[in-house]
């Protein structure tokens, strides 16, 4: 059954007679053949978003609907693939149709012809079930793409393939309850419905990403959700860079979402480049790429963190650990706001609509860290980090606000430290972790048993500066003790020598939590041996003048080959310190 275009509202349409369709049904639109979606149903009438330009459609046009919903193409091919907001592949789309996209455009999502070698891990008359292995491709240096038994599939295998397959060809035969099934390496998965589990785990261990002021004060878990709120110019694409870069995960898929064109250019020129600091591969070789920029059209931004996520979790089914970096949310709720507002929804807060609060909840729930179906069970996780872009940098506005009550993970970006050129620009006193206490456990194990006290020394003196900060606008600095000139030296020793990170600089760019250790214990040795040495009576100017303290700022530059330099700085300040009075005050 055909339905007809009754009206059109830029990327929304209204259809008649498409009584037969079902809630976020696919539909062809026009005899272009554009790609939509149904998102509302009144009676025989359809409201559809379409994920192309409408311009020149008009009523009386027909519409098509597929039966099938929203879904994406799970197969070899995704990794090093750059896909649009649907999963049109963007590198076969210029290769076949030029730089542009055009419209009606008909490419399958993944590449159906190119052959993989697939291997087989079951052998005739192994009992499987959903999520089990059957075979493997070796899809890049790096990554190993099982390929699993399809969902609600259970019996014995009654052929395996072994050998050269395009994704479409039958790679093995199952005898289940209600007949034999032929299963390719290529399954389908509608976007908006997250991907099965047996249970959900608490997070337990930390995604180490080599950022100081993340992994040491603000640490995110593994399987853990996490916001990059801040004003424009304050970082944020360059933090989620950075993480895509040095996190320890598996997979990374990376979703621009709305941002400008030049950005993604960026990164799609930076990644290839990069290498990965544990196999010495690029980066792209376990990167997935989802570039939906400002000038595409609104409605397939709104689709395309569904599509990030869903291939995020496809990959979490096979037991990796994936971190999917979604810049930036504020853009896909303008998207949501502008289709609520052709659909003439009631609007909520600042015109975005009433569930922008459970859209957003559904996006970020999915992330987690679970254990997976099959036999095994293995454990696999989704750690999403979103970056949220308020207008003018206002943390009230409705998009952060439901974002923080969703997040454990706050890295406020400061536009002030921006300007001061303090990078990365999170906000100390603003920023939280609520991971923090349930992975102390793991680093005082796996990086210092005095992880807990440094990190708390750390924040306290942050916090005391910002106190004394004040008191010094009043008075000036003459009129506070030595005790607490010490304290402002210490805090701008973390801020400048510790908090600082050069992304650009070869070795600063990344620090190990061993290094992080080292760096933090340098400073609270200084603070802790200065406290002794001011009570016994030493010359505060030539406490903080100390020559050591030059080394100690210039530690962050130390090799991670040669981290017993720090052990020769820490005796050396030790020495000095001892020195400014003759060893009096027991250092």
């Amino acid at each position: 059954m055909q339905g007809k275009i009754v009206k059109v509202s830029g990327p929304l349409i209204v259809a008649e007679n498409m009584a037969d369709c079902k809630m976020y049904d696919v539909v062809r639109v026009s005899e272009k053949k554009l790609i939509g979606e149904v998102i509302e149903l009144r009676g025989d009438r359809a409201s559809i978003q379409v994920y192309e330009e409408t311009g020149g459609l008009g009523p009386g046009e027909i519409v098509e609907t597929t039966g099938v919903p929203l879904s994406v193409e799970l197969a070899p091919g995704l990794i090093e693939g750059i896909f649009d907001g649907i999963q049109r592949p963007l590198t076969r789309i210029a290769e076949t149709y030029g730089d542009r996209i055009t419209r009606g455009i008909s490419v399958t999502n993944l590449d159906h012809e190119k052959k993989w070698e697939f291997v087989p891990l079951v052998k005739e008359g192994d009992d499987v079930e959903t999520g089990d292995f059957l075979g493997y491709v070796q899809e890049t240096p790096i990554v190993q793409h099982k390929i699993m038994v399809p969902f609600g599939v259970k019996g014995k295998v009654t052929f395996i393939a072994n050998g050269m397959y395009n994704i479409t060809e039958t790679v093995a035969k199952i005898a289940a309850e209600g007949g034999e099934r032929e299963v390719a390496m290529l399954t389908r998965w509608p976007v908006r419905r997250g991907r099965p589990y047996r249970e959900k785990m608490s997070p337990s261990m930390p995604m180490i990403t080599g950022q100081r002021v993340i992994d040491t004060l603000f640490p995110i878990a593994r399987g853990g959700v996490a916001a990059v709120p801040g004003p424009f110019g304050s970082g944020k694409t360059v933090v989620q860079h950075q993480l895509a870069k040095w996190a320890d995960a598996d997979i990374i898929v990376y979703i621009g979402c709305g941002e400008r064109g030049n950005e993604m250019t960026d990164v799609l020129n930076e990644f290839p480049q990069l290498k990965d600091p544990k196999t010495g591969e690029p980066l792209m070789k376990r990167t997935v790429l989802i570039a939906n920029t400002s000038d595409m059209p609104v409605a397939a931004r709104e689709a395309s963190i569904y599509t990030g996520i869903t291939i995020a979790e496809y990959f979490r089914d096979m037991g990796l650990n994936v971190a999917i970096m979604a810049d930036s949310t504020s853009r896909w709720a303008e998207a949501l706001r502008e289709m609520s507002g052709r659909l003439e929804e009631m609007p909520g807060e600042e015109g975005y609509p009433a569930y922008l609060s459970s859209r957003l909840a559904e996006f970020y729930e999915r992330a987690g860290i679970v254990r997976t179906l099959g036999k095994e069970q293995r454990v696999g996780s989704v750690t999403a980090i979103g970056a949220v872009s308020p207008a003018g940098g206002d943390l009230s506005e409705p998009v952060a606000q439901a974002t923080l009550r969703i997040v454990k993970v706050f890295w406020g970006l400061s536009s002030g430290l921006a300007y001061k050129r303090h990078f990365p620009a999170i906000d100390w006193l603003i920023s939280y972790s609520l991971y923090a206490d349930r992975l102390s456990a793991w680093y005082t194990k796996n990086a210092s048993p005095d992880f807990s006290e440094l990190r708390a020394f750390a924040i306290h003196v942050l916090q005391e500066e910002a106190e004394l900060n004040e008191i010094v606008r009043l008075v000036g600095a003459d009129s506070l003790s030595y005790k607490d000139r010490l304290t402002l030296e210490t805090a701008k020793s973390i801020r400048e020598d510790f908090l600082h990170q050069n992304a650009f600089h070869e070795t600063d760019t990344f620090t190990s939590i061993a290094k992080q250790c080292k760096m933090l214990r340098l400073i609270y040795d200084f603070h802790r041996l200065g406290l002794n040495m001011l009570s016994a009576g030493a010359d505060y100017s030539r406490l903080v003048n100390l020559p050591v303290r030059e080394k100690i700022g210039r530690s962050k530059y130390i090799s991670e080959d040669d981290l017993a330099q720090f052990d020769d700085i820490a005796a050396q300040l030790k020495s000095e310190i001892r020195s400014l009075d003759g060893g009096k005050a027991g250092v």
